[in-house]
């Protein structure tokens, strides 16, 4: 791939242009001018039609026949027809709908003015910004950008088309989290632009909503690229969600927080429709993005550390990254919500709040022990319930919640190394890589 640094612009040679070709040049160029001065009374035509009542619009035969064409044949008949059709739709359009909407002449938009949920001012209008946060988020996303076909999966190919490569347990939490993950940022996905999009009502977290749906799609697609790569059966890998009990469990989960909010008919403005948004951001933010991702991701990058399936595991090192973003941007999301609308969080829901922080671990839980009868690297079903258990910690204590296993700890401290979105280890060597695209990451 040729960088910037490394593009430079040919030069471009003069060469003559024969006389007659000038000529010709001129010739048409000319023409055009003369009809695009015949046309000038049908433009006008059109244009006052727009900004006119109906009924004080000149007739569109009239103004083709005074448009200044010598012949009926200087101007072709469907063109014609056309150019009637569009004027007299403008004639009798009715631009009080428009006007109203786009609120023409009012004031102009300021900050005080922009709210998270059920704001009134006109979306269109990106700045002034208020959440600064929110746009940050989005151009971090947007410098840490990469793409699946970036990574070479030759060495992972060979390993898995080999005999004593893998385990059967490697390849058990390989198949497991291949198939949980191919439909689960798509689910995510679902959500992000059938549902929150038009229900938060902020445009620079809007932004960056839009740059998070962008990346679940290259997710899908990076994952895909795995099976394909490595000649999986496609059926049964994205089946999955619908065929195993650990990993339908969770989808199922999932898609229980979002089935009214995808109504389009639903929308927020009472305390009940407010919080079943707050409830859908907590369901696929702290949990489903929070909690789900946790053990598989832990479970592949094991594998990585450990130089098998290498190229498997930088992209789900790369989606990692943009994760724990998402993770991050909702929860400021939820967090804002409930300053600018306190009555929401009532003793009440924040239970209810925990309850489903809670529902989240022990499902996860279970895809552990599913995925991890017995131990593998380095690892195993009790170490992941404790992990697990200290990330529900973490999800109540950035909700502002009070945690619900105490004194539990980490046992995989370079998991939270390879978090940090501006400077990373490479677990594979010790030097530290700054984040431009996802191409600067190598295994070698």
């Amino acid at each position: 791939m040729i960088s910037w640094d490394e593009y430079k612009e040919e030069g471009t040679i003069p060469v003559a242009t024969p006389a007659p070709v000038v000529e010709a040049a001129q010739t048409a160029l000319q023409e055009t001018e003369k009809k695009t001065e015949a046309l000038a009374p049908v433009v006008e035509a059109v244009v006052e039609a727009a900004v006119a009542p109906a009924e004080a619009a000149a007739p569109i035969t009239d103004t083709l026949d005074n448009s200044g064409f010598e012949n009926k044949s200087d101007i072709d008949p469907a063109i014609a027809e056309n150019i009637a059709n569009a004027a007299n739709v403008i004639a009798n359009m009715d631009v009080t709908a428009g006007l109203e909407e786009l609120e023409i002449g009012g004031q102009r938009i300021e900050v005080d003015q922009k709210r998270m949920i059920n704001c009134r001012a006109d979306l269109n209008q990106l700045v002034p910004f208020k959440y600064d946060w929110a746009w940050q988020k989005y151009l971090d996303g947007c410098a840490n950008h990469w793409m699946p076909q970036e990574v070479n999966m030759n060495a992972d190919i060979a390993l898995w088309k080999s005999e004593d490569g893998l385990s059967e347990d490697e390849r058990l939490i390989i198949m497991r989290s291949l198939g949980y993950f191919s439909t689960a940022d798509s689910l995510v996905a679902n959500n992000l632009a059938l549902a929150i999009y038009r229900l938060i009502t902020n445009p620079e977290c809007r932004q960056y909503i839009l740059r998070q749906a962008f990346e679940e799609a290259i997710h899908t697609h990076a994952y895909q690229y795995c099976i394909e790569s490595l000649g999986m059966d496609e059926g049964e890998v994205f089946n999955m969600y619908r065929e195993v009990p650990s990993v339908a469990k969770k989808a199922s989960w999932s898609l229980s927080k979002t089935h009214s909010l995808c109504d389009p008919s639903f929308n927020t403005g009472t305390p009940e429709t407010d919080q079943e948004l707050l409830r859908n951001l907590v369901g696929f933010y702290a949990v489903t993005e929070g909690i789900f991702f946790y053990c598989g991701f832990t479970q592949i990058l094991s594998m990585g550390r450990r130089n098998k399936m290498t190229g498997v595991a930088e992209q789900f090192q790369y989606i990692l990254r943009d994760e724990s973003m998402h993770l991050n941007f909702g929860i400021d999301v939820i967090n804002q919500i409930k300053l600018e609308n306190p009555h929401l969080w009532s003793e009440e829901f924040q239970e209810e709040v925990i309850q489903m922080i809670l529902e989240g671990t022990q499902i996860e839980i279970e895809y552990a022990r599913d995925t991890m009868p017995r131990g593998v690297l380095g690892m195993n079903a009790k170490m992941m319930e404790g992990y697990l258990q200290f990330i529900a910690n973490r999800r109540l204590a950035q909700l502002g919640l009070p945690e619900q296993f105490p004194g539990a700890q980490n046992p995989f401290p370079w998991m939270s190394e390879i978090m940090d979105l501006r400077k990373e280890k490479n677990f594979f060597e010790t030097r530290v890589i700054e984040y431009q695209t996802g191409g600067a990451l190598t295994w070698d």
